[in-house]
């Protein structure tokens, strides 16, 4: 199933993240240059595009079920690194009676597939030509399989698939864009480079579009670097051998579990000429233009990569290249310097800490240079 499919070819899409880039933009302009920690609009904007995606209509921050919704990733994503996760799986029919910090996560995720179930009967009522999204893909697949005994299209596993979504199609973009502030901020002269080569590229430009990654390959670079050197993920997705076989002189047998290790990549010096440091330049030939390197793999690797790719890397430069555009990223006033160690959870995460968004006077129509 493919963004297409569902209604989203890449004209429809980019708006949608053009105007999820300006909501953000609009809360970040609320802070008016005090101190304040990105980290939850950022959130809040990746749930909504998820959320779009998934059910067809924007998710208003103030709904109730919105607010239930970020909670249950967040406990969610806490859960998974945590020593009860460990318990549950070890013993999940014990830990259904037993109280602790786990119980909170079983309510909000009863309340988010309650709302789920919601919205799959309201589908169900919606006309043949309403738009396409995933719950509605997802129904015409079920429908389509129901002669197929071991089909495994049915509406429990539709919620558990959306649930997957919103879990993995939130969290792992907003931090990724939330580490890009973090090291723009350490990386000052970095920043001003970008801002420059957005400024005599773009213009005045109403948007930034996708097809501008092109023309702007210092951008580009930057945002490679941030997900090469801050991965939200040290490895990848479990996979099985499904044949036995000779990878580098070690036997492989059939059915032995295989966990990409995605760091050793990211972080192999002989891949990378600093890999510890900060470096746009891992992404730049001599003469400044855009190279690609095959070992970076941010979204896992093999055929089964992350399968929402594709909207994250739309997502995450619209997003980061329309804040650059608007704020300069700084650190607050009497401030040492901001944390780079990552706290270890669903994703390796920034340290919780505040910057201040500076509005850029570039940024500014006429009329609001001179209020």
């Amino acid at each position: 199933m493919t963004l297409r499919e569902l209604g989203l070819g890449k004209q429809a899409l980019e708006l949608q993240l053009q105007r999820e880039a300006a909501e953000l933009v609009k809360v970040f302009r609320q802070e008016q240059g005090r101190p304040f920690d990105p980290q939850a609009p950022i959130v809040r904007s990746t749930t909504r595009v998820i959320g779009a995606l998934v059910f067809g209509h924007h998710l208003l921050s103030e709904e109730p079920i919105f607010l239930e919704l970020i909670q249950a990733i967040n406990l969610g994503l806490a859960f998974a690194s945590s020593i009860w996760r460990r318990l549950y799986d070890m013993f999940p029919w014990a830990l259904r009676y037993l109280s602790g910090p786990h119980q909170k996560i079983f309510r909000y995720h009863e309340a988010v597939k309650g709302f789920i179930r919601h919205e799959i009967i309201r589908h169900k009522l919606r006309a043949p030509e309403a738009p396409k999204d995933f719950i509605s893909c997802y129904l015409s697949q079920i429908t389509k399989a129901m002669a197929d005994p071991v089909s495994t299209f049915n509406e429990e596993n539709l919620i558990q698939v959306v649930t997957d979504l919103f879990l993995g199609g939130t969290d792992t973009t907003a931090t990724t864009l939330h580490w890009a502030l973090i090291h723009l901020v350490h990386h000052r002269a970095v920043q001003e480079r970008v801002q420059q080569e957005l400024d005599e590229v773009l213009g005045t430009s109403q948007a930034v579009c996708y097809e501008d990654r092109e023309r702007l390959p210092y951008t580009r670079a930057v945002l490679h670097e941030v997900q090469r050197l801050s991965s939200v993920v040290a490895v990848g997705a479990v996979r099985q051998c499904v044949t036995s076989t000779w990878v580098h002189g070690y036997y492989v047998p059939k059915g032995t579990i295989i966990l990409p290790n995605l760091a050793s990549v990211l972080y192999d010096p002989e891949c990378w000429e600093t890999p510890q440091q900060f470096n746009p330049g891992h992404f730049l030939d001599k003469d400044g233009n855009f190279v690609a390197n095959e070992a970076f793999l941010p979204f896992s690797a093999g055929h089964r990569v992350c399968p929402g790719e594709q909207l994250a890397r739309m997502e995450l430069f619209l997003m980061f290249a329309t804040l650059l555009r608007t704020f300069r990223f700084q650190l607050p006033e009497g401030s040492q310097g901001l944390r780079l160690e990552y706290v270890f959870g669903g994703t390796l995460q920034p340290q919780p800490q505040k910057i201040r968004a500076v509005l850029r006077l570039s940024s500014l129509s006429p009329r609001e240079e001179g209020l």
